[in-house]
């Protein structure tokens, strides 16, 4: 597995510009709320301690990581430089899996290409919830910090 050997919330923050001058849009599932609170505390801590400014970082709900292409979509109509994307879909008995996984993340990659505001993919696809526990501030760190990190490389590059 890919992240069993490195610790996703580790970041220098020598190598990443300063968030404070930009604006941050954050789209949450409500669905597995345990993992996606603990994703956006990751993401809220790393934004902050690399500068971003509260008042910046804007925070919807939506109920589930299917929802967050069109959460996200209406948050790059916002004045915003980069959104994040916050789900967590596990692995069940049924196809709900494969189709909720495979439909955000061509989503996710739908507004990438056409929206002109860089959205975040930060959503766990785990195949227990031990495995999302583990990238939400378990043992692995926080899936959540590392997609703050991205989102203020991302927020840079839009900005050039």
């Amino acid at each position: 597995m890919a992240t069993a050997n490195h610790n996703l919330s580790n970041y220098d923050k020598n190598t990443i510009p300063n968030a404070k001058d930009f604006r941050f849009g954050i789209v949450v599932s409500e669905w597995n709320d345990t993992i996606t609170n603990g994703l956006l505390r990751g993401a809220m801590d790393a934004l902050l301690d690399c500068g971003a400014q509260e008042k910046n970082i804007i925070k919807w709900d939506v109920p589930g990581s299917f929802e967050l292409i069109y959460g996200s979509k209406k948050m790059t109509e916002q004045y915003v430089d980069v959104v994040i994307a916050i789900g967590c879909v596990i692995q069940g008995e049924t196809k709900h899996f494969d189709f909720v996984c495979e439909g955000v993340t061509h989503g996710i990659k739908e507004l990438n290409l056409t929206s002109g505001t860089p959205v975040i993919f930060c959503v766990l696809t785990d195949n227990t919830m031990q495995q999302s526990i583990d990238r939400s501030g378990g043992k692995h760190g926080n899936k959540g910090a590392e997609a703050a990190i991205a989102a203020i490389k991302m927020a840079e590059l839009r900005n050039k």
